[in-house]
Protein backbone atom coordinates (compact mmCIF):
# COMPACT_ATOMS: atom_id res chain seq x y z
CA UNK A 1 0.00 0.00 0.00
CA UNK A 2 1.36 3.68 -0.74
CA UNK A 3 0.65 6.32 1.13
CA UNK A 4 3.22 8.46 -0.11
CA UNK A 5 2.16 12.28 -0.28
CA UNK A 6 4.56 12.62 -3.25
CA UNK A 7 3.75 9.94 -5.35
CA UNK A 8 1.81 11.23 -8.52
CA UNK A 9 0.83 8.16 -10.39
CA UNK A 10 1.57 4.29 -10.99
CA UNK A 11 3.80 2.90 -13.77
CA UNK A 12 2.55 -0.13 -15.92
CA UNK A 13 5.08 -2.35 -13.89
CA UNK A 14 3.29 -1.09 -10.38
CA UNK A 15 5.75 0.85 -9.46
CA UNK A 16 5.52 4.29 -8.29
CA UNK A 17 6.64 7.05 -10.03
CA UNK A 18 7.92 10.12 -7.56
CA UNK A 19 7.71 13.48 -8.84
CA UNK A 20 10.24 16.10 -7.45
CA UNK A 21 8.80 19.52 -5.64
CA UNK A 22 9.74 21.86 -7.68
CA UNK A 23 11.75 25.27 -5.80
CA UNK A 24 11.12 28.91 -6.99
CA UNK A 25 13.86 30.10 -8.31
CA UNK A 26 16.63 32.32 -6.75
CA UNK A 27 15.43 36.04 -8.13
CA UNK A 28 11.94 35.57 -7.15
CA UNK A 29 13.59 34.70 -3.08
CA UNK A 30 15.57 37.39 -3.58
CA UNK A 31 12.81 39.94 -4.51
CA UNK A 32 10.21 38.30 -1.27
CA UNK A 33 13.66 39.17 0.80
CA UNK A 34 13.57 42.87 -0.43
CA UNK A 35 9.50 43.31 -0.35
CA UNK A 36 9.36 41.70 3.31
CA UNK A 37 12.44 44.27 4.77
CA UNK A 38 10.70 47.31 2.63
CA UNK A 39 7.22 46.11 4.31
CA UNK A 40 8.52 45.64 7.94
CA UNK A 41 10.55 49.36 7.36
CA UNK A 42 6.63 50.40 6.32
CA UNK A 43 5.18 48.76 9.25
CA UNK A 44 7.90 50.33 12.02
CA UNK A 45 7.21 54.20 10.75
CA UNK A 46 3.66 53.75 10.22
CA UNK A 47 2.92 52.16 14.11
CA UNK A 48 2.13 55.32 15.79
CA UNK A 49 0.14 57.13 13.28
CA UNK A 50 -1.81 53.81 12.33
CA UNK A 51 -1.67 50.86 13.79
CA UNK A 52 -4.27 48.77 11.62
CA UNK A 53 -2.19 49.65 8.71
CA UNK A 54 0.81 48.38 10.22
CA UNK A 55 -0.35 45.13 10.99
CA UNK A 56 -1.63 44.94 7.40
CA UNK A 57 1.79 45.31 6.39
CA UNK A 58 2.95 42.76 8.59
CA UNK A 59 0.31 40.29 7.63
CA UNK A 60 1.83 40.94 4.14
CA UNK A 61 5.19 40.32 4.70
CA UNK A 62 4.09 36.84 6.50
CA UNK A 63 2.28 35.82 3.61
CA UNK A 64 4.83 36.70 1.20
CA UNK A 65 7.55 34.87 3.17
CA UNK A 66 5.17 31.75 3.63
CA UNK A 67 4.47 31.88 -0.18
CA UNK A 68 8.37 32.35 -1.43
CA UNK A 69 9.60 29.77 1.41
CA UNK A 70 11.87 33.06 2.80
CA UNK A 71 12.90 32.99 6.32
CA UNK A 72 12.65 35.92 8.55
CA UNK A 73 15.82 37.09 10.10
CA UNK A 74 15.87 36.46 13.93
CA UNK A 75 15.69 40.49 14.88
CA UNK A 76 12.97 40.76 12.53
CA UNK A 77 11.51 37.28 13.46
CA UNK A 78 11.43 38.74 17.36
CA UNK A 79 10.05 41.96 16.00
CA UNK A 80 6.29 40.93 15.69
CA UNK A 81 3.53 39.12 17.33
CA UNK A 82 2.95 35.97 15.48
CA UNK A 83 -0.59 35.99 17.07
CA UNK A 84 -1.98 38.92 16.50
CA UNK A 85 0.97 40.67 13.82
CA UNK A 86 1.78 43.64 15.72
CA UNK A 87 4.78 45.03 15.59
CA UNK A 88 6.49 44.68 19.44
CA UNK A 89 7.79 47.79 20.40
CA UNK A 90 9.37 47.84 24.11
CA UNK A 91 7.29 49.95 26.51
CA UNK A 92 4.40 50.26 23.72
CA UNK A 93 2.98 47.61 22.19
CA UNK A 94 5.17 45.27 24.74
CA UNK A 95 6.33 44.34 27.93
CA UNK A 96 10.19 42.81 28.10
CA UNK A 97 11.34 41.57 31.03
CA UNK A 98 14.59 39.50 32.37
CA UNK A 99 14.72 36.62 34.53
CA UNK A 100 17.22 34.06 34.91
CA UNK A 101 18.89 33.68 31.50
CA UNK A 102 15.33 33.95 29.78
CA UNK A 103 13.92 37.23 28.23
CA UNK A 104 9.89 37.18 28.78
CA UNK A 105 8.41 39.64 26.03
CA UNK A 106 4.64 40.06 26.34
CA UNK A 107 2.42 41.47 23.54
CA UNK A 108 -0.13 44.18 25.10
CA UNK A 109 -2.29 43.85 22.26
CA UNK A 110 -3.52 39.92 22.44
CA UNK A 111 -1.06 38.96 25.94
CA UNK A 112 1.02 36.14 24.38
CA UNK A 113 4.09 35.68 26.43
CA UNK A 114 7.27 34.71 24.31
CA UNK A 115 10.39 33.34 25.82
CA UNK A 116 13.94 33.75 23.93
CA UNK A 117 17.22 32.48 26.01
CA UNK A 118 20.29 34.72 26.41
CA UNK A 119 23.47 34.45 28.35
Amino acid sequence: MLTNANITHMDNKDEAVMRKRQTKPEWQSRIARERIEILFNLAKKEFKKHPDRSKRYVELARRIGQRYNVRFPRETKRSFCKNCNSILIPGVSSKVRLKKGTVFINCLKCNKIYRYPYS
